[in-house]
């Protein structure tokens, strides 16, 4: 099968779908309280993007990542500080992931990353993990050491996907998709740090975290979309230069036309 040499790859019935499920639970259900009803719309979302990367034969650790998302999601449409804990293991578990894609893909290259222009787009991460590490301590209470320890972690996925920029190819798509991953980081980070204040910080009854959940869903699931489009993109090509899905599941190899 080959996908169209696009700046976008081929989008499927299951994406299609997922965006539907997507804006149904951003309009009908991100504000309201736990229901069966809410758990299954937001996973089932995130779902049918799991199958996309695994049927356009995404890497194992995208669709590795998307699960542990997925399943992230349903036990963070739960009430309660256990399926909440619990959630954020999931998470965890996603972007460390995310973090192994960033740095294993056989377009990434390490030396990338602690870089003279990066200096400060990674003091800036550095600063704002100081900085929520230090409200999420006076803040969480006694959910504060699983919270902490979650800062790091998607940090480390934003600092990471530096690995994928300026890939080395001669497709000159190939810088766009990995804009697309840097993109779907950051989307990441935002979504989660939003989420933290909602959860640990704003005040029940105010404005900011009535809308917080408009903000936290979008961004959240438009960086999952962004990281699937991105490595789907990324993924090896035919000698014409378009872009090659296989059969799932499928692992890449040193051979990838570049």
């Amino acid at each position: 099968m080959v996908l169209p040499n696009l700046p976008v790859p081929f989008i499927g019935l299951e994406i299609y779908a997922a965006a539907v499920f997507a804006l149904i639970y951003w309009g009908g259900f991100c504000y309201r309280d736990a229901s069966a009803m809410k758990s299954a719309v937001k996973t089932t979302s995130v779902l049918l993007l799991t199958i996309s990367a695994w049927k356009l034969g995404g890497p194992v650790m995208l669709i590795a990542a998307l699960f542990l998302c997925m399943l992230g999601d349903f036990l963070l449409s739960l009430d309660g500080d256990v399926p909440f804990m619990a959630g954020v293991g999931a998470f965890a578990g996603g972007h460390i992931a995310y973090v192994t894609l960033f740095l294993t893909h056989p377009r990434a290259d390490a030396d990338r990353i602690f870089t003279v222009d990066n200096g400060l787009y990674i003091a800036v991460l550095a600063f704002l993990g100081v900085y929520m590490i230090g409200t999420l301590w006076r803040r969480a209470g006694s959910l504060r050491g699983a919270v902490i320890i979650y800062v790091p972690i998607i940090l480390a996925m934003g600092l990471c996907v530096l690995a994928v920029q300026n890939p080395t190819g001669q497709q000159a798509d190939l810088y766009l998709y990995a804009r697309l991953a840097w993109w779907g980081a950051l989307f990441f980070i935002l979504s989660d740090l939003t989420l933290a204040y909602e959860k640990f910080v704003f005040a029940k009854a105010s404005d900011a975290r009535k809308l917080a959940p408009f903000v936290v869903w979008p961004t959240y699931w438009g960086a999952q979309l962004l990281l699937l489009i991105a490595f789907v993109g990324l993924g090896p090509r035919y000698e014409d230069g378009s872009i090659q899905a296989t059969q799932p599941p499928f692992l890449y190899t040193a051979q990838m036309q570049p």
